[in-house]
């Protein structure tokens, strides 16, 4: 491949040149080639022949990093606070009625020094092995912390909002968390309840906000020190140390991977591996015109206990970027993306097709909107398939641009991963938003990505090539009947960005990496053509039926949630029993007016779910989806309990970043499922 490199690059397009594709920066009437041959994205591994590797590999050696001065997160924090001239950093509105209020990047570096003394202070030594927890939605405080700790080598570890007493305070008491700083007085109170637990562990709690007198009293009963953010921020300016900071292979974090069965696993992260995550996707998406810099912002609402955002987040201060951060209310999430306008859009597919179905659910409203909107859709696919992403057309100009200014009106690039994103809503769109809209495939254990679309691909159904930074194998899964030899096989992951291991657990580390350092990452992939991958399978979470046929319930969940009719759907079975049967949640929107449509039937959707009319639609429809999918009879259902009510974070059925916690679902469910198959018998 080839790269030319343009100042001021305008909109990224693709155009056919011969048999392959070409990745174009528009600038005025006239196209300017930038990379060549979409068609072979990837490379063999000079190191081992079975693996591949980005073509954007230097002599075919892994990317480590970028910038010789930016090799851990707190170098790559400076970078940003030097390139962008101390400019603003993190935003954050002080109440609904008032505009977002910036502190600058040189603002978050003093501070997080008082915060990293402070925390010495107290009795914490700046050493590598030193854990601190945070149990906290996004914030600028999260952020002030963390390089609170890189500055003196110390390690975070982030306690998810929604966690169960049982797994909270095993992470406490694994990674030996003696301080733990929460945002609000309601968490401080979750982790005085369970003193018990963690009573030989937990020695004080900081928090940003005010602590009510009644923690404070039940906090001194209990030996815990309690201490205001602000606080500790004084203690440290009051008591400066000279910085210790984390060298490359330190670690940066301990993430406990929510985990859909049993108890969360602590991977180890390293400084190494973010920035070399980071660095490798800025080598692909600076050549394509993406180039974030200080006059670029994100919003921040994806759980920062995950490293998807952690990831997203060292991206954008290595470049000097903006980080805006929403209210900590989803349902105002929308408008604070208007507010702020972001540049950059992480997402994950969940809301994409929420939003999708929001689209769709007004263009239906009117025969004339539906008709405009499909010439328009048609329009622009067909530019998509010429390779021209644009948002300055006649179709943006007339149907789209309101679409648009939904999510600000300035979006340039928008990231999805964490779980599969249909084809189709992916094309949708890449057609009305007017800007790349790229999917990538990684987890926690890979920090956060391994592989990711090229802006401008015109392909959908793939996760893109590898990152410059890691090599993907695929090994044989006999008893599915995946071959590497047909290029189908479990993906494994080599390079700077895997994982050291899980903290304190050889035996599930031993299970991950094997002994040539390959992440195995369960998933199924196969290899296409152009040498991107695609992701058609997963090897856990697979069960045998009584008839002895294999079950890969998420692959046949990722089908069904194409049904317009439903949001979310749990595909159940037992190896005793010969059939599927699951869990649907209906879509709140579009069933009530499928039902009033079709069946004339009115309701809210409650009363909606239990009758038997709708079920019984909603099975037709799940059928008829599964057929077009090409499931075979035994994949499809046969019997499903319709339950009104949304599987979230909230209720303790989904993971931070929007799994399903399927132990959870099976406790929770138990009573629906042991009856549907008490009526087959």
């Amino acid at each position: 491949m080839e790269y030319l490199k343009l100042a001021g690059a305008g909109v990224v397009t693709v155009g056919a040149v011969g048999t392959a594709a070409a990745l174009y920066l528009s600038q005025g009437p006239e196209p300017v080639p930038l990379i060549t041959d979409m068609n072979n994205q990837t490379q063999p591994w000079k190191h081992d022949g079975m693996a591949r590797i980005s073509r954007m590999c230097k002599n075919g050696d892994l990317l480590e990093y970028q910038y010789d001065d930016a090799k851990t997160l707190l170098e790559s924090f400076k970078r940003g606070a030097r390139i962008s001239k101390n400019g603003p950093c993190l935003g954050r509105k002080p109440s609904p009625s008032e505009p977002f209020e910036w502190i600058t990047y040189n603002e978050v570096l003093e501070r997080a020094k008082h915060v990293g003394a402070g925390l010495l202070k107290l009795g914490h030594r700046p050493v590598n092995s030193t854990h601190l927890g945070v149990y906290s939605q996004n914030r600028p405080e999260y952020v002030i912390f963390d390089q609170g700790l890189y500055m003196y080598s110390m390690v975070g570890v982030p306690l998810y909002d929604t966690l169960g007493t049982e797994a909270c305070n095993f992470i406490i008491n694994q990674a030996k968390l003696e301080t733990v700083v929460c945002d609000t007085d309601a968490k401080v109170k979750n982790l005085l309840d369970r003193w018990k637990e963690t009573k030989d562990t937990l020695k004080c709690i900081v928090c940003m906000e005010t602590i009510s007198d009644e923690n404070q009293t039940k906090a001194k009963a209990n030996g815990i020190k309690t201490m205001l953010f602000s606080e500790l921020e004084k203690l440290g300016k009051d008591n400066p140390v000279k910085e210790n900071p984390a060298a490359p292979d330190d670690l940066c974090l301990i993430c406990y991977t929510s985990g859909t069965t049993g108890l969360p696993k602590g991977a180890m992260l390293s400084h190494k591996g973010l920035v070399a995550v980071v660095s490798a996707i800025a080598i692909q998406l600076q050549p394509a015109g993406v180039d974030i810099g200080p006059d670029e912002t994100m919003i921040s609402y994806l759980p920062l206990a995950h490293s998807y955002e952690r990831m997203l987040e060292c991206y954008i201060f290595t470049h000097g970027a903006k980080l805006g951060f929403f209210q900590g209310d989803v349902r105002k999430l929308m408008d604070d993306i208007k507010e702020l306008q972001p540049t950059l859009f992480p997402t994950v597919p969940r809301l994409l097709n929420r939003f999708y179905d929001k689209v769709m659910a007004g263009v239906n409203a009117s025969t004339f909107k539906k008709f405009l909107f499909n010439i328009a859709l048609g329009e622009k696919e067909k530019e998509i398939k010429r390779g021209v992403i644009r948002d300055n057309s006649i179709w943006d100009q007339l149907v789209f641009k309101k679409i648009q200014a939904a999510l600000g009106g300035k979006v340039k690039l928008i990231t999805t991963g964490s779980a599969p994103l249909s084809p189709k809503v992916l094309s949708f769109l890449r057609c009305i938003v007017g800007c790349p809209v790229i999917e990538g495939y990684g987890q926690t254990e890979s920090h956060a990505i391994s592989t990711l679309q090229l802006p401008g691909d015109a392909q959908s159904g793939t996760v893109g090539p590898p990152l410059a930074c890691n090599a993907i194998k695929l090994c044989d899964v006999t008893e599915m009947e995946y071959y590497a030899k047909n290029n189908k096989g479990e993906i494994c992951v080599k390079g700077p960005n895997v994982f050291t291991g899980y903290l304190n657990d050889r035996v599930k580390t031993k299970e991950a990496l094997d002994d040539d350092g390959w992440l195995h990452t369960g998933d199924i992939g196969e290899w296409l053509p152009t040498g991107t991958l695609k992701i058609i399978d997963r090897k856990k979470h697979i069960f045998k039926l009584a008839q002895g046929e294999y079950i890969a319930p998420e692959k046949i969940e990722n089908v069904y949630v194409r049904s317009s009719l439903i949001s979310q759907v749990f595909v159940h079975g037992d190896s005793l029993q010969a059939c599927l049967i699951g869990i649907v949640v209906p879509d709140p929107d579009l069933l009530p007016k499928f039902c009033k449509q079709k069946l004339n039937l009115t309701g809210n959707i409650s009363d909606l779910a239990r009758n038997p009319e709708v079920k019984k639609a909603i099975m037709a429809d799940l059928v008829e989806v599964g057929k077009k999918a090409g499931l075979q009879s035994f994949e499809q259902i046969k019997d499903v309990y319709v339950y009104p009510e949304m599987f979230s974070v909230e209720n303790g059925l989904l993971t931070p970043t929007f799994k399903a916690k399927r132990q959870e679902l099976l406790k929770y469910f138990k009573k629906q499922l042991q009856e549907m198959y008490d009526k087959m018998t």
